[in-house]
């Protein structure tokens, strides 16, 4: 059984108002181990909801009855409802989720990041087996301008950073892994930082408005463009991991099972090739999730 919501585009308080009775965030309206659907959720970029679309048709391959809210909005928004019960699975980063529960943790390891947010879990919440692949930031320049500087890490970016003009998101100008750790870490300091539109960075790249930007390295644009990901030998940037956060009572061994193959399946290059056929390609990414599952041997 699939029971699908789709929550894109609209804000939480005009949802819940529309919803009434039927209302997605009801109480109690998640099971799995109980009995109920398990409740798979996913926040508003296509990754997200390709994720949440392999974690539910891989629990649907093992029996699981699945429910989807698609495209719900940010982990300020989110995380809050996997807390209550309401939200049963959902697709998430370890070093991103530790980093909102815990603003100082160190970046580390992908063992090392798994170990510091067991800790910072509050009761009731866990993460299943992360995957080996990860969608990490990452400062990305051309390949004109890498052979032009000679760019392979962030490291060597020090002496020519401010010559350039860094891209991205808001929000990364003030991160400890942004703009304020790329300084500290490694002494870069680029002559400014514009604001653009995570949509719109890899033409604002390629058209040399900006001669670095922060781009997600599962970013399918950044093969088709033949850009360069600079190296992060001192790991600003940290563990990445895409790994199943869960409600424990919500979830029971069936579910399990089917995230664990998933996450045991799951690659860098494989996400980033199942990105492009949905971002690039316009795919469906329900029907994406299904081809992937079926060759790996997961859609039962």
């Amino acid at each position: 059984m699939r029971n699908r919501i789709a929550l894109v585009g609209l804000p939480l308080a005009l949802l819940l108002s529309a919803c009434g009775a039927s209302d997605p965030y009801e109480e109690g309206g998640s099971g799995g181990e109980g009995g109920g659907a398990v409740v798979v959720g996913s926040a508003d970029f296509p990754e997200s909801q390709l994720l949440a679309e392999i974690y539910g048709r891989a629990m649907e391959a093992a029996g699981v009855e699945v429910e989807y809210q698609l495209g719900i909005g940010s982990r300020e928004v989110y995380y809050s409802q996997i807390e209550s019960g309401n939200l049963a699975v959902f697709p998430e980063y370890n070093g991103a989720i530790l980093a909102y529960l815990d603003e100082d943790a160190p970046s580390g390891s992908s063992e090392e990041t798994n170990a510091l947010l067991e800790e910072a879990l509050p009761e009731g919440l866990e993460i299943l087996d992360s995957s080996a692949a990860e969608n990490k930031d990452s400062v990305t320049v051309t390949r004109e301008t890498a052979d032009e500087y000679g760019l392979t890490s962030l490291a060597d970016l020090a002496e020519v950073s401010g010559e350039m003009v860094l891209g991205g998101p808001p929000e990364f100008e003030t991160r400890q892994q942004g703009v304020v750790g790329l300084a500290e870490t490694y002494g870069v300091e680029f002559a400014s930082f514009r604001s653009v539109d995570v949509a719109l960075l890899t033409q604002a790249l390629s058209d040399g408005d900006v001669q670095a930007a922060n781009l997600f390295t599962t970013d399918p644009q950044i093969a088709a463009n033949g850009f360069v990901v600079l190296e992060d030998p001192e790991n600003l940037f940290g563990a990445q991991n895409v790994t199943p956060l869960v409600n424990s009572d919500q979830v029971g061994p069936e579910a399990r099972e089917a995230l664990d193959a998933v996450s045991a399946a799951l690659t860098t290059e494989s996400l980033t090739a199942l990105n492009e056929r949905v971002i690039v390609d316009n795919e469906n990414a329900a029907d994406v999730a299904q081809e992937w599952l079926a060759e790996e041997g997961l859609a039962g």
